[in-house]
């Protein structure tokens, strides 16, 4: 079997950069030999793209150096579906990218964009699957309209806090109710999330979320709320995995309680009634088809005793083998290896139903002609 020509791409211009790379090493780790050729990719902090060495020694989190023979073009041209390399401009054939770039620049569809114009199929949502679901606010409006379970929240946009803080936080006060959780409303990992539990805490929490963002979103918290997790895989026709429990090791899911401190718990599969179970697998569906995935998500819930509610998607949910999104897939009889194989097929599959709709249209009449 002529093997497949995939290209991994981490790191990128984002707070999450450095968990994409670890999301990438585990994919280069899990891919077989036997059935595909595998080309690193990194993008760095400062947005420049490098394989070989270069990225060998940037996947294994070392200071690296930046070989100007390493350095990466992606062709955006759909006459040639892979990359350039170095000064002499090396051509590269891919037949699937994986891109693993975790947050803004690489999960916000910018990235996607790219993809889409190369032709080249990639795993993982489109740009406006991806747009969405990147943005809290949109996401959030969208689940709004279709009727799903939301708890309250606020939008604040930077310049209207900037003209008159005292007024954009009594605002919030008089709305929402201590503690609340205050987010950038573009990114992911936690980054830039404080729980507020009073005036004080709100406005620090307002300036560390402003740092990442210039729209914040501040959700009301839900006492004693358990976080629940599903994994959704699939294109037109998703499958819903089990839903597994989060217990973060600090008071909410944050940064450290993620990927530092390693002391949080997971639970899998959730002690949940059927009903629950039930109720939760197919909010995740609609949700991920509204939103316009494709190939895989991980949706966040909030459950308090019998109440459910969403609480966000991911498209690109961090990937190493112990992450929940592996784990979930797991339990449901995916074992990691298998799960990339499924991924890469899906992305095919996606590629492959898009290039079937027309691009272009020849008008009846030469109208536009001078």
């Amino acid at each position: 079997m002529k093997k497949k020509r995939v290209a991994v791409i981490a790191g990128g211009r984002s707070g999450e950069h450095h968990v994409s790379l670890v999301s990438g090493r585990s994919i280069l780790t899990g891919l077989s030999q036997k059935k595909y050729i595998v080309h690193p990719i990194v993008i760095t902090q400062a947005g420049d793209w490098y394989t070989g060495k270069t990225a060998d020694e940037l996947f294994a989190g070392k200071k690296a150096t930046l070989r100007h023979t390493d350095r990466v073009h992606f062709s955006h041209d759909p006459g040639f579906h892979g990359i350039y390399i170095g000064p002499a401009r090396r051509k590269v054939l891919l037949d699937v990218v994986f891109p693993v770039v975790h947050g803004t620049t690489g999960e916000d569809g910018a990235l996607q964009g790219l993809m889409e114009l190369s032709g080249i199929p990639f795993v993982g949502s489109g740009i406006l699957g991806s747009a969405i679901n990147i943005d809290k606010v949109v996401e959030k409006q969208i689940f709004l309209e279709a009727g799903f379970p939301v708890v309250d929240f606020m939008v604040l946009r930077e310049y209207h806090w900037k003209k008159n803080a005292a007024q954009s936080e009594r605002l919030l006060r008089t709305h929402l109710a201590f503690p609340v959780f205050v987010k950038p409303a573009a990114m992911g990992s936690s980054v830039g999330i404080t729980k507020a539990h009073n005036s004080t805490e709100l406005t620090l929490a307002i300036k560390e979320a402003f740092k990442f963002d210039t729209k914040i979103i501040i959700e009301q918290g839900v006492e004693n709320a358990r976080e629940i997790e599903v994994a959704v895989l699939g294109n037109m026709h998703p499958y819903v995995t089990p839903p597994g429990e989060i217990i973060p090791s600090n008071e909410f899911y944050d940064y450290d309680a993620k990927y530092v401190d390693g002391a949080s718990q997971e639970i899998i599969p959730a002690k949940l009634n059927a009903k629950l179970k039930k109720q939760i697998q197919e909010l995740a569906r609609e949700a991920f088809l509204i939103t316009e995935c494709r190939g895989l998500a991980r949706v966040d819930f909030l459950v308090q005793k019998q109440r459910v509610y969403i609480n966000e998607l991911n498209t690109m949910p961090g990937f190493t083998s112990i992450s929940m999104y592996a784990k979930l897939c797991a339990y449901a009889g995916m074992p990691y290896a298998k799960l990339l194989d499924e991924l890469i097929r899906y992305a095919e599959e996606d590629a492959k139903m898009r290039q079937r709709k027309y691009t272009l249209y020849n008008p009846k009449t030469d109208w536009h002609k001078a």
